[in-house]
């Protein structure tokens, strides 16, 4: 049991060789697309200054919010003055949305990110990050809420986005009366990325070693890790956090072809220390029996 413990420590989460970070994107691909359409069709309304086909895009309840002065306008006879009046007091106004990213929280309700630039004649263009929720009645998606952001503040970096992560740089060490296993995390020199250096002696002789990369995914919004071992397997991870737990999915091949998978799922117990188990392992068409907790402690 103890080798098993270590191979898995090593390999850090071997993996499933194809597309990796799809995970549920097909399910809603067709809604998706829907979703985009209609954030396209509200640009091309507003644009037209078309105040009704707009509100048209809103669910009945809706609930637009005015950025600038806070009000509220409940329903699409509400949200129709409202724009009636904004086009007439701007007849330059026009509108440039760039959708980030759409999410779904049900089958009937999804999350577009994204930002808005308005556009007016003598005036410099106001960039404004938004979020909308749509709901789906009868087979269309319809805004039923929004709001906006300043966007004046750059995102948060790489590196910002990875120190969550931070207490894992320094010098790790796993070892029994057979093996050793050393693991070595510091930043990339760009500090955008974590390294992990890792290898696993017995007697006296390296049996294994490898290299990972600990990133973060913009497209997806997510830590990712990247492992490459001297076998000549191949892993990629998502890493998540749930409550103190870091669950880390990898998903991979090994160096004879084989397809293979493994939660990792880590713990950190204080500063020099965390506990580190492998669960729902697989290899091939065969499934592995989930690994004893072990103790990391920093050397």
């Amino acid at each position: 049991m103890r080798r098993f413990v270590i191979a898995a420590l090593v390999a850090c989460g071997l993996p499933a060789a194809g597309s990796f970070g799809q995970e549920g994107r097909n399910e809603f691909r067709g809604d998706e697309e829907a979703v985009r359409s209609a954030s396209a069709a509200y640009v091309a309304a507003f644009n037209k200054h078309d105040a009704a086909a707009l509100a048209d895009l809103w669910s009945p309840e809706a609930v637009y919010v005015d950025r600038n002065s806070g009000e509220e306008f409940v329903g699409r006879a509400a949200i129709t003055e409202h724009f009636q009046a904004l086009f007439a007091a701007s007849p330059d106004l026009k509108l440039a949305v760039e959708v980030e990213s759409v999410r779904f929280l049900s089958p009937n309700v999804a999350v577009e990110q994204g930002t808005a630039r308005v556009l007016e004649k003598d005036a410099e263009p106001e960039a404004v990050g938004y979020t909308a929720v749509y709901q789906k009645r009868d087979g269309k998606w319809l805004l039923d809420r929004e709001t906006d952001e300043e966007t004046d503040a750059s995102p948060p970096s790489n590196h910002e986005r990875l120190k969550v992560l931070d207490w894992l740089v320094g010098h790790w060490v796993d070892q029994d009366d057979d093996v050793r296993v050393e693991t070595e995390c510091r930043w990339s020199k760009n500090e955008n990325f974590l390294i992990r250096l890792f290898s696993a002696q017995s007697e006296g002789r390296t049996e294994s070693s490898g290299m990972q990369v600990i990133g973060w995914d913009q497209a997806d919004d997510k830590i990712r890790s990247w492992t490459f071992d001297s076998d000549g397997g191949v892993a990629e991870a998502v890493w998540t956090k749930h409550g103190d737990q870091w669950f880390v999915v990898n998903k991979g091949v090994l160096a004879d072809g084989r397809r293979a998978s493994m939660v990792n799922v880590i713990k950190p117990v204080d500063a020099d220390s965390f506990t580190w188990q492998t669960i729902e392992r697989s290899v091939g068409d065969e499934l592995l029996p989930n690994s004893d907790t072990v103790l990391i402690v920093r050397e």
